[in-house]
């Protein structure tokens, strides 16, 4: 066992004396295990321990066991109590979520703080196997049947001890005359994983005697397969997706021809869309020019033949307005929307104004900034004019052409912002209601 957790660290170029490691420990065998290990291969470590306040006074037991723990290997101890119960409650996640998001987000604080390489975990082969069949039945893709990873990179943590099993630990812990705290709660199947362990997984191995070890080596068969997959996905990704700045932009029927939900959940995952997200972007597929869907980020948006995934920030280049929005900002400059009633109303001759006939908008309105082959019928006329062209007559400059956004509405050019509007919007004697948008420097 020793010679496998050390390999573990040789194999990362990691100095077993010199780096420094935040041991995560909870007092029970595998995490006191982990420290003796640690403790004969020469690690330099400190212990952290978290109390989550849910057992009572067996909490406050295991926290006492390991201070002790840390005395007896003379090292660092940082221990942590947690508001748990009210932490889940505020963030409307369940408790054992609550637990994770609060230890990992500590663990990452003490790394940092105290210059420590990694922080080491205890989970083992069996947890493991555990996981597999949780993810495998709650419902996964490929990623979830690929088991825990040995490193935990966005966390910057190690699992030096997942190729081993448990009873390899036990008798290990046995060997060397460890003691350690029993968490009383593992006896209760109302949590899922000690569902698996104590139920369901004793029943397979009664049907199944090797089940144990056909498991781990389909972990393996199905990380080695997920590799080949993202290499796959990597390759599909470039050859659909035009990376235009902060934008991606993805021509639909190019999307579609590979017919593969699986390509859609790899592009739109990046942007923190999850799985239920797909069938909402194959709706998008068949949607008019405006319509999007949007997390607290990003919005993907369909643009006549395009998907376009932008930030929902200032910086975006495609920005959708909706009928009960009074301010749009985009680039350096931000829009306001008002509606008037006729009888209300004053002429602004502006051209930072556009004074609109509201029967005549269809929303959602889509700012955008203008491209190459943009036509409108410019106020007081009735032909059409590229917009090109239109510059040309403004005597606009590159840079001035460069700063230019439209306002559409329905694939229509409703205004050129700061210059003019469609004659097919204007103002007429039956106009009833005026959309008045105004223009201003942020």
């Amino acid at each position: 066992m020793l010679e496998t957790f050390i390999r573990v660290f040789k194999k990362k170029n990691l100095s077993l004396a010199k780096d420094k490691f935040l041991l995560a420990v909870s007092g029970g065998i595998d995490s006191v295990v982990l420290c003796e290990l640690s403790k004969q291969a020469g690690l330099n470590f400190a212990i952290a321990h978290c109390n989550f306040g849910l057992r009572g006074e067996e909490s406050n037991r295991d926290e006492a066991f390991v201070k002790s723990l840390a005395e007896k290997y003379s090292v660092d101890v940082f221990v942590q109590n947690f508001d748990t119960v009210s932490y889940a409650s505020e963030r409307k996640l369940s408790v054992q979520e609550a637990a994770r998001e609060l230890r990992y987000n500590w663990f990452e604080e003490l790394r940092n703080e105290g210059g420590f390489a990694y922080t080491l975990l205890a989970h083992h082969a069996d947890d493991n196997i555990e996981t597999l069949l949780m993810n495998f039945f709650r419902g996964t893709g490929l990623e979830g049947l690929t088991g825990m990873p040995k490193e935990k990179k966005e966390a910057h943590c190690l699992r030096p001890m997942l190729q081993m099993r448990r009873k390899e630990i036990e008798a290990f812990a046995k060997e060397n005359n460890l003691s350690w705290v029993e968490d009383s709660s593992n006896a209760s199947n109302k949590y899922t994983r000690n569902f698996f362990r104590n139920e369901l997984l004793p029943q397979l191995r009664s049907v199944f005697p090797q089940v144990d070890e056909n498991l781990l080596n389909n972990i393996q068969r199905f990380q080695q397969t997920n590799l080949l997959y993202k290499e796959l996905m990597a390759d599909l990704k470039k050859k659909v997706c035009e990376v235009r700045g902060e934008e991606i932009h993805i021509p639909v029927l190019k999307l579609m021809k590979y017919k593969d939900t699986s390509l859609i959940y790899e592009i739109i995952k990046d942007f923190g869309f999850s799985e239920t997200a797909v069938d909402e972007v194959l709706k998008l597929t068949k949607a008019e020019s405006g319509k999007y869907i949007a997390n607290k980020e990003y919005r993907i948006i369909r643009h006549r033949a395009w998907f376009i995934i932008a930030p929902t920030n200032t910086a975006a280049q495609i920005i959708v307005i909706e009928k009960e929005d009074s301010l749009a900002r985009f680039g350096n400059g931000q829009l306001k929307l008002k509606f008037i009633s006729r009888e209300k109303f004053s002429l602004d001759t502006s051209p930072l104004v556009a004074q609109l006939d509201a029967k005549e908008i269809a929303f959602p309105l889509v700012l955008r900034k203008w491209k190459a082959g943009d036509y409108f019928y410019p106020l007081g006329m009735k032909k059409k004019k590229k917009l090109a062209r239109f510059f040309i007559d403004q005597k606009l400059s590159k840079t001035e052409k460069e700063k230019v956004w439209v306002l559409e509405s329905h694939k229509r050019i409703v205004w050129i912002v700061g210059h003019r509007i469609d004659d097919r919007f204007k103002l007429t004697d039956s106009t009833k209601e005026v959309l008045q948008i105004s223009v201003s420097s942020l």
